[in-house]
């Protein structure tokens, strides 16, 4: 139970990162100094720009079980969710609408995604996410989801006539990459509990964001980035 409740949510907290700034009002506005879990200096600012990759070239740059080890299994991708989604008490969520909540993957159009399963100790899952635009995109539309989803501490999510609690704090972000961020989110759901750690690592023009059973994001991060920045 504790698996599958922050396996179903965990595709609102993936796939918000980048539907937000497109369905923002406030997308040309300055972008707002980085917060606390980012502790960034100048995001993008001076940075060399280079293309950003494509979808193909980031699938090359995830992890898979050989670097992960024997106890990780790749799960499949799942198919196409239609379920009807209700954000109660965070608006600048809700404003997503149903389908960008539960559509699958974020709105760069160059991105690449792996998840599995740990069976080391028990059942826990993490999944990786690769995104690559600019750096200024990746910067403002990581950190306005960030915000939007920390800013509302308390909400409530109903998946077709199923209901999930869901509370949110920041977490810290180990010093790696151009800018990070990283939060907690404890998922309710018929009297159990599951926490799921979100960390995202913007490096240049590549976006990194590990997600899953807190313990797995923070063993697997570092390996993750070493991967996807190699050949930089």
């Amino acid at each position: 139970m504790r698996v599958r409740v922050a396996t179903a949510v965990l595709g609102l907290t993936t796939v918000t990162v980048l539907a937000l700034p497109a369905c923002s009002t406030n997308s040309g506005e300055a972008k707002p100094a980085p917060s606390s879990a980012a502790g960034s200096g100048n995001p993008a600012n001076g940075e060399r720009q280079t293309a950003p990759l494509s979808s193909a070239a980031l699938q090359t740059l995830l992890l898979d079980e050989s670097g992960l080890g024997t106890s990780y299994t790749r799960k499949p991708e799942p198919t196409a969710q239609h379920d009807d989604v209700t954000v109660l008490g965070c608006p600048a969520l809700d404003r997503l609408g149903g389908e960008a909540a539960t559509g699958g993957s974020l709105d760069f159009p160059r991105k690449a995604k792996a998840s599995f399963t740990y069976t080391g100790d028990s059942d826990s899952e993490v999944s990786e996410e690769l995104y690559s635009d600019t750096s200024d995109k990746l910067s403002d539309g990581t950190g306005r989801i960030f915000d939007a989803m920390t800013g509302c501490p308390e909400y409530q999510v109903l998946v077709g006539s199923s209901t999930v609690g869901v509370t949110t704090h920041r977490a810290s972000a180990p010093h790696l990459g151009d800018e990070r961020w990283s939060m907690l989110l404890t998922f309710s759901a018929g009297g159990q509990d599951s926490v799921v750690k979100q960390t995202a690592v913007r490096t240049g023009n590549v976006l990194l964001i590990v997600s899953g059973a807190p313990a797995l994001v923070d063993q697997n991060l570092d390996r993750a980035l070493a991967k996807a920045t190699a050949s930089r």
